[in-house]
């Protein structure tokens, strides 16, 4: 049997206990571990107890950690799961954390794609291929971003969007540059900003 000993506070997290068994130091918990599992000085439990007392903490700091990185920005699950992963965090536990995360809502694939289309195409002014390839390496499935995609942007929206970024660019940056070098220069920064070739072109074909 194992006999906690003594019940320290973290120095530095109020809410997280040093946990002594049989005057040694023996893990770590957050203080809800600590009341759900009624660990108290002078407790006796045996050692198949006490080691699911630290898979519960091992849980529990894993939710944590994934709550904690959504304190920062937004983010899909993809890349929740790659954060733990780059932690050191088991699949057990990733997952445990995932599935805690969506059963609140705290991510959802679908509502984040949704605003990052918004945000992207009307602020940042992205075409579509560009929208497309940003999302698919964030780790949205490609039904969820088409349909998305569908809802959002118009095509002679997009084309509108397109002719706006590159008058722009001919009053400013390109201003003095030929029309071969003007071709050139245009055509790659509106490909650079995911516009498709046929609109490229027509924009081209309008402006120059």
């Amino acid at each position: 049997m194992l006999k906690i000993t003594k019940i320290e506070k973290h120095k530095r997290n109020k809410e997280r206990y040093h946990i002594y068994m049989n005057d040694q130091y023996y893990f770590t918990v957050d203080e809800d571990i600590l009341v759900k599992f009624r660990l108290l000085k002078g407790s006796e439990f045996d050692e198949d107890f006490i080691e699911s007392v630290i898979k519960e903490e091992e849980k529990s700091r894993a939710k944590n950690y994934a709550l904690k990185l959504l304190n920062y920005k937004r983010r899909t699950e993809k890349e929740i799961y790659e954060k733990m992963k780059e932690k050191g965090y088991d699949e057990e536990n990733i997952e445990f954390a995932i599935e805690f995360l969506k059963s609140y809502n705290y991510i959802d694939d679908l509502e984040y794609a949704k605003c990052y289309v918004k945000d992207k195409y009307n602020l940042k002014k992205l075409g579509k291929q560009r929208i497309k390839t940003e999302l698919y390496n964030k780790g949205i499935r490609d039904n969820i971003i088409n349909e998305v995609i569908k809802d959002v942007i118009d095509d002679d929206n997009e084309y509108d969007k397109a002719l706006e970024l590159a008058r722009k660019k001919l009053s400013t940056t390109y201003k003095n540059d030929d029309k071969v070098a003007l071709y050139r220069k245009l055509g790659g920064f509106l490909q650079r900003k995911g516009y498709s070739f046929d609109i490229v072109k027509k924009v081209l074909n309008e402006l120059i």
